[in-house]
């Protein structure tokens, strides 16, 4: 992915981070494994979970061997059943989705459990990210006020935008918003393959 001068700032960050951080350093940089040509949709989250063991380096996802599913992530696959009239699922690992052309991305790709905050010296690097990302006319689906902030570096007929998926903000319009088949319309139209949102 072609950061520029940016690049000193992932440096910089990774020299200030403290010992433990969530996810795991080799895990950090997982959303970024999939090459650029083959990314269609960029979802960005907030930040990492802040639960041992469940952040695993892509937006909202965690290893299926997580139970009970972060609440977040429990109403995504819900609005997902719901949208594609498909049976809800319960596992939350979201690796098929990076796999095939979904970029996964935190505002903040670590989280200090011995704080207990999460980082905001990512936002410069995650909002370049983006800015090449969108360059590419993907199509953007932003949740919450935290990714929408992003929304001005996708071109306006490429956005889905909805209140975040946490139980805080999922009833006032997360739920019913069909992200994913509004998604795969948009790529239709683009003459792009579709997104195969099974899991």
């Amino acid at each position: 992915m072609a950061l520029g001068t940016h690049l000193h700032i992932l440096d910089e960050i990774q020299e200030r981070l403290p010992e433990i951080v969530y996810p795991q350093r080799e895990l950090m940089m997982r959303a970024f494994s999939q090459p650029l040509s083959e990314i269609r949709i960029v979802i960005i989250g907030q930040d990492p979970y802040p639960t041992l063991g469940y952040a695993n380096g892509l937006a909202f996802s965690v290893d299926n061997d997580i139970a009970p599913l972060p609440a977040s992530l429990r109403n995504i696959l819900k609005e997902l059943a719901d949208d594609l009239g498909a049976p809800q699922l319960h596992k939350g690992d979201l690796s098929s989705w990076a796999n095939n052309g979904v970029f996964l991305l935190n505002r903040s790709l670590s989280y200090d459990p011995r704080s207990r905050k999460i980082d905001p010296q990512w936002n410069p690097f995650t909002e370049r990210v983006v800015e090449v990302l969108a360059e590419r006319d993907l199509v953007g689906i932003l949740w919450g006020k935290s990714a929408q902030e992003l929304g001005r570096f996708f071109n306006s007929d490429r956005v889905i935008t909805s209140p975040h998926p946490s139980p805080l903000s999922a009833y006032r319009g997360f739920f019913g918003s069909k992200p994913f088949s509004k998604a795969n319309g948009l790529l239709r139209q683009m003459g792009l393959e579709e997104i195969n949102w099974s899991i």
